[in-house]
């Protein structure tokens, strides 16, 4: 399945505490997920908490903005990724 890059712009970042809340959270967004098929790989927040990239697998892009309006959650850019990695290189 492809992977995406997808940018997120707030006036302030959801904070997600790493506690119990903070894996509630997360529990809920990956099952919500889960309802599309889009597989979340993980997350980066700017220093601001104002932007994060988040990185998905999933079977589409409609997928992908179907689970985030589901969640609230802005779809700034999304970008279709490949994957290189260093053993690739041998």
């Amino acid at each position: 399945m492809p992977r995406y890059m997808v940018e997120h712009n707030f006036s302030l970042s959801p904070y997600v505490p790493p506690h119990e809340d903070g894996a509630k959270v997360s529990r809920t967004a990956v099952g919500g997920n889960a309802t599309e098929g889009v597989i979340w790989v993980g997350s980066y927040v700017s220093v601001d908490y104002t932007k994060t990239i988040c990185i998905y697998i999933a079977p589409t892009i409609d997928a992908i903005r179907r689970f985030a309006a589901r969640n609230n959650l802005p779809v700034d850019e999304i970008t279709e990724l490949r994957v290189i990695e260093p053993f690739t290189y041998r």
